[in-house]
């Protein structure tokens, strides 16, 4: 691209190229007789053969004159007749170059626009690559952080859980230690009481009644036998205990959901308050490959959630268990008759942190455990409630075909 810009100076020699005179030349020659020469506006020879006398006509463009036309044979008025005819060819040429230039000027004025809008483009470009990568980095260590609270969370409602599971177990494991350490106490005195017969064998049917030993005898098998129920009983919360506490367990295994039900419930009504009770309703179920903890844990969260919820409505209740099993999959359902939800309620009931009791009173993540236990079972979990009526918790796991 050359540098003459739209409002350049024109001369004679930058408006006619080398083609153009040999058009132009010929037919001025013939026009002038013969003798015929063009000028530039320095007298630059640029076509024809100038005489040294010949004479010199302006030719006038934009009211400066730009060249010469010279000819020594020529008439003037023929002369300058000849000038005007290169002009009006001139003003042609020099509409074309104008316009050409113009448009060479605005094209690359507008190629200079778009490179610098190209180059605006791109460090803009390059700011926002640099932004979203910022806050990508920013959005990720956010998640992390809220993945590592959610877990924090999660592992605080665990905690809560065992310890309200503990201050339960303890105060039922202290009942029958309570009565048993008693009656061990008193079989001690009934020792106390053979220990003193020996000094007194001399005195025969009179010592042995003295010492009252047959209600020593009689009450005795029962305290041992008490004792025997007591113990027995802290093995069934210890057995219980243990069934109950195989959540960590990573391997799967065949499972009877009946038995997980047991367990849990066992566990729950030790802790049953007054007016409250559990009804289990079980039929006959298919083993399931399973984690058998997850699901004690699941378990033990919806029953407690349903004693609550009975609880929460300040009137009696009961907490029936149900199951049963067709050709699909086994069906259980937990129901309570307790305070229930509206609507709006259950739709958020599965969202994490949500709750529907006072503040303090729960975390809002029995549900969302709930919910992620069954569908890492490949099942599914659905809510029913009404308010003031009670709700009902339905789980479903498909068994193998």
């Amino acid at each position: 691209m050359n540098d003459v810009g739209f409002d350049h100076e024109w001369h004679l020699g930058e408006l006619l190229d080398t083609p153009a005179l040999s058009r132009i030349g010929p037919a001025l020659g013939e026009l002038l007789g013969g003798d015929a020469a063009l000028l530039d506006y320095d007298e630059t020879l640029l076509w024809g053969v100038l005489a040294a006398d010949a004479r010199r006509q302006p030719v006038i463009l934009e009211l400066e004159p730009i060249g010469f036309v010279a000819s020594r044979t020529a008439a003037p008025a023929t002369l300058a007749a000849g000038a005007r005819l290169v002009t009006a060819l001139l003003r042609a040429e020099l509409r074309f170059k104008m316009a050409s230039t113009l448009h060479l000027e605005a094209v690359a004025a507008d190629f200079e626009s778009l490179k610098r809008e190209h180059a605006h483009l791109l460090e803009s470009e390059a700011r926002y690559r640099k932004l979203s990568e910022e806050l990508e980095a920013r959005v990720k260590t956010q998640v992390a952080e809220l993945e590592e609270r959610q877990q924090m969370l999660y592992e605080a409602e665990k905690l809560a859980s065992v310890g309200q599971l503990a201050a339960g177990m303890a105060h039922e494991i202290n009942n029958p230690l309570g009565f048993v350490r008693s009656n061990l106490s008193t079989f001690k005195s009934y020792l106390d009481k053979f220990g003193q017969l020996k000094a007194r064998l001399a005195e025969g049917e009179a010592g042995w009644q003295a010492l009252d030993l047959d209600f020593v005898l009689e009450d005795g098998a029962d305290l041992l036998g008490e004792s025997a129920k007591g113990i027995d009983r802290i093995a069934r919360i210890v057995s219980d205990l243990k069934s109950f506490s195989n959540i960590d367990r990573p391997t799967d295994e065949y499972a009877d959901l009946n038995n997980c039900l047991r367990h849990a419930s066992s566990i729950v009504d030790t802790q049953l308050p007054p007016g409250i009770n559990l009804s289990l309703d079980l039929l006959p179920l298919p083993s399931l490959i399973c984690l058998p903890g997850h699901l004690n844990q699941l378990f033990f969260n919806l029953i407690r959630n349903a004693v609550q919820a009975i609880q929460d409505a300040e009137r009696p209740g009961t907490v029936r268990i149900g199951s049963f099993a067709d050709d699909s999959g086994i069906t259980i359902t937990i129901h309570d008759d307790g305070k229930g939800m509206t609507a709006e309620q259950c739709a958020c009931a599965f969202q994490p942190f949500y709750t529907t009791r006072t503040v303090g009173m729960g975390a809002g993540l029995g549900l969302t455990t709930a919910r992620n236990i069954v569908l890492a079972h490949s099942g599914r979990i659905d809510l029913a409630s009404t308010p003031n009526v009670g709700t009902t918790v339905t789980l479903f796991f498909p068994t193998p075909t």
